[in-house]
């Protein structure tokens, strides 16, 4: 089990709050002990809590593609990953971890939103890609790893955990 949270901001200049994401991310730290890491530009912001079971030494996240321009934090589990990896090397992809996250930027950067139909597993992740100034939110299919959301006019913040959504305090108390 890992926690993710973030902030996607409307207004794109708009800069992250790095003590809310920090806070978002602490509530839900019994979800990710060994380790937690952050990034964020004008507009995004991604946090993790990590609990380290594949590639302990290099499966820090967020994580991006290799020029930083997809950017992805990432829960659950790909069964399948090894399989994929072959054929994405094939394509020319470069793995630096032996991570199921890196596989799923490459999925992503070689097929898009169809990523999803060659995964095999439970997750629930975000990824930024800032060249197309676009976000991808997917919970897995039966929902097995959680991903909540809250939207306003100005931002929509996520995580695992609805208590991480809460720690802004703009956030309404009340069940939509």
């Amino acid at each position: 089990m890992c926690g993710i949270a973030g902030i996607l901001y409307k207004n794109q200049e708009q800069v992250v709050d790095r003590s809310l994401l920090k806070k978002m991310c602490d509530v839900i730290g019994h979800r990710g002990p060994d380790g937690e890491g952050f990034w964020g530009e004008r507009g995004f912001g991604l946090g993790h809590r990590r609990l380290s079971i594949i590639d302990l030494a290099t499966g820090q996240q967020p994580m991006s593609n290799e020029d930083g321009t997809i950017w992805i934090t990432y829960n659950g589990e790909v069964y399948n990953y090894l399989e994929l990896q072959p054929d994405l090397e094939k394509k020319g992809h470069i793995f630096k971890t032996t991570c199921d996250t890196e596989t799923i930027i490459h999925l992503y950067e070689e097929y898009g939103h169809e990523c999803l139909k060659y995964l095999n597993g439970m997750f629930s992740f975000v990824i930024v890609d800032t060249k197309k100034n676009e976000v991808f939110m997917v919970r897995d299919r039966l929902g097995i790893k959680p991903l909540y959301y809250y939207e306003d006019n100005q931002k929509v913040l996520f995580g695992s955990e609805v208590k991480s959504i809460i720690q802004d305090k703009t956030v309404p108390k009340q069940i939509d």
